[in-house]
């Protein structure tokens, strides 16, 4: 008998909870479910997410430059050796609409034709409706693109020379929500009721494991009530991809920040917020499977796991930091146009947006971590 696909986010995590020996699940798998449930979850949905239609935008929303300052960032890599590796393989983890793609790949075949015809582009997709924008959008690129899920990736053999780009991924990856309370830590679970609202918060002592290990290790003087978020996921990522990469890089461009600044007293909520049509707010029980729930990257954590994973961390800055570096006002154009429509005018706006807008690109940073492979 073939079982039936569940019809919403709700029927899902109703039939968890109260299939479950205890009625609960922790806010971690909550959050799986909202986000990456099959067919129903926000990422696993038919619907725009990224953009002027979505619910966000992200840097590569902005302009085609994003893109463009990645690809830059990798020709110069390679450079770095005598010649150029007969094959290259650039990774993007969770694509999206596949924008980040085109910008990268129409700049290597400008700039870069010899890196471009050595390059594969491989995108891991779990969203069936991205993986077809993501065609759509590169079908110009069609010879050098492919599409594999994480699983069949990984069961490929290990390989010099792959370059991994994950542009806000890590934020959207499930997070323990735990709050400091009675001077002992508390994890977030959530139950149902029958009545509205149907969800609610519970929270009971942290037992023995990963994160407690890990917030025992850390000189923090917490505050009572703080709210504090863990990435494990994030931790486990740059695990896998070690086995896979013989040496590359894995590129991280996510909003966050170090633990000194996250764990701070003035974070007393933590940073969990969700996105509905361009709105922020921190209530992730509103319409579940309907908006975008997030986190900080913490990329202090991010370093130590992959240097406990065999990479060596190579560069962490701001997002301008990285722009700047790589070029980015070198792009901007003297031009004498009044038409403020046209397409230099459009573009020096869109640099000028990464640049300077609301903060983005302080608040944004880049971490990436290298591989440089056994010496010939």
């Amino acid at each position: 008998m073939n079982q039936l696909v569940p019809t919403s986010v709700v029927a899902v995590l109703k039939e968890r909870i109260c299939s479950a020996v205890d009625q609960r699940i922790s806010f971690r798998d909550y959050m799986e479910i909202c986000l990456y449930q099959d067919t129903v979850g926000y990422y696993r949905k038919d619907q725009i997410k990224i953009g002027k239609q979505g619910d966000f935008y992200t840097s590569s929303s902005i302009g085609t430059v994003m893109g463009e300052m990645v690809a830059s960032f990798i020709h110069k890599h390679l450079l770095h050796s005598s010649n150029l590796p007969p094959y290259i393989e650039i990774v993007e983890w969770g694509g999206g609409n596949g924008r980040m793609a085109l910008q990268l790949l129409d700049e290597m075949k400008r700039d870069a034709p010899g890196v471009y015809e050595r390059l594969t582009y491989t995108l891991i997709e779990s969203s069936a409706y991205h993986r077809q924008l993501q065609k759509d959008r590169l079908v110009e690129h069609a010879e050098r693109i492919r599409f594999l899920d994480e699983t069949a990736w990984l069961s490929e053999p290990p390989r010099d020379d792959v370059y991994v780009l994950a542009n806000e991924l890590l934020d959207a990856f499930p997070i323990h929500r735990l709050q400091y309370k009675d001077q002992t830590f508390h994890e977030s679970h959530v139950i149902w009721q029958d009545h509205e609202p149907h969800w609610q918060e519970i929270w009971l002592p942290l037992g023995p494991g990963r994160i407690l290990d890990y917030l025992n290790a850390l000189e923090v003087q917490w505050q009572e009530g703080q709210m504090i978020e863990i990435n494990l996921e994030a931790i486990d990522w740059y695990a896998r991809l070690s086995e896979r990469i013989l040496s590359g890089c894995v590129i991280a461009i996510d909003y966050g920040d170090v633990e000194e600044e996250l764990y701070a007293s003035h974070r007393h909520q933590g940073t969990l917020m969700c996105y509905r049509k361009h709105e922020a707010h921190d209530n992730p029980f509103i319409e579940p499977g309907e908006q975008d729930i997030t986190a900080h990257v913490n990329f202090s954590l991010c370093q130590e796991a992959a240097v406990s994973a065999g990479f060596e961390p190579y560069v962490f800055q701001t997002q301008r930091q990285f722009l700047v570096e790589q070029g980015i006002l070198e792009k901007l154009q003297n031009h004498f146009d009044p038409n403020p429509f046209s397409d230099v005018s459009k573009r020096n706006r869109s640099i000028r947006q990464l640049l300077l807008s609301d903060g983005m690109s302080e608040l944004f940073k880049v971490f990436i971590a290298i591989k440089k492979g056994e010496p010939a």
